[in-house]
């Protein structure tokens, strides 16, 4: 088997959610590229519609479906549609993800947390079970989650969210474990600070930046292009002994 073939997804069917911009949108276009047909999902309708667009003029094989992953109705929507449209799913990314709140954690209130384990824990959770169950009508499959660093060294004033990705770290690792004999690998992507709209609170702010920099050896921050990669990897048959991972992409972040 050639290298090139390690990575071909041609007759794969993935979801992506969260593929209206940033990192989703990264990986989206990635997998796409290398054959896959590929379910842009999200909250927003348009936003998805507008990649998947993209995807299919530059020859590649898209869809958009709005879902909200923090509202049960919505992920039960979404898995009838693909399995009723396509009858399978080989890959699940999951992107999605919710930080409401920016600033001292004892001052979290009732709502920001709700939401922000609503979508980044229930969500997740709920969104690689009903995947596994529809992976394994077809003999398997590859999930991966998009966690952060802040799961291993909580975030500055990103207290829920930080625990909140922690969670999705040992998600991870539980849903690897059960669902090997399956012939379903489950991993998760750490990234670290990327340029993106959901990290603005951070790349904008010059005293966060700089403080930032001093402990990332690579001195820069991420462009998203530089995260779809290591998930492209982990959906191909070049990852096909690899489950239970956490990859860090973060420049080095987590070795300071």
């Amino acid at each position: 088997m050639s290298k090139k073939d390690l990575f071909d997804l041609t007759g794969k069917v993935a979801l992506v959610t969260g593929a209206s911009r940033g990192i989703g949108e990264s990986i989206a276009r990635i997998l796409a590229e290398y054959g896959a047909h590929v379910i842009c999902s999200s909250r927003k309708l348009d936003g998805c519609e507008a990649v998947a667009e993209s995807i299919r003029d530059a020859g590649g094989s898209a869809e958009a479906y709005a879902c909200h992953i923090g509202e049960m109705e919505q992920i039960e929507a979404v898995w009838t549609h693909i399995e009723k449209a396509h009858g399978r799913l080989d890959i699940l990314v999951n992107n999605a993800a919710a930080n409401p709140y920016f600033g001292p954690v004892e001052e979290t209130d009732l709502g920001a947390f709700q939401k922000t384990v609503d979508v980044n824990i229930r969500g997740y959770f709920f969104m690689c079970a009903r995947g596994a169950q529809l992976m394994k009508k077809n003999g398997g499959g590859a999930i991966v989650n998009v966690a952060s660093v802040n799961g291993v060294n909580p975030g500055h004033f990103q207290g829920i969210y930080s625990v909140t990705k922690a969670a999705v770290i040992s998600m991870t690792k539980s849903f690897a474990m059960e669902l090997g004999q399956q012939k379903i690998r489950v991993n998760a992507l750490l990234p670290g600070l990327t340029d993106t709209r959901f990290a603005s609170a951070l790349t904008t702010n010059e005293a966060i930046k700089k403080q930032a920099m001093a402990h990332i050896p690579m001195k820069r921050v991420a462009d998203p292009d530089e995260m779809a990669g290591t998930v492209l990897y982990l959906v191909s048959d070049a990852s096909s002994y690899t489950t239970g991972a956490c990859v860090n992409a973060d420049g080095g972040y987590l070795t300071i």
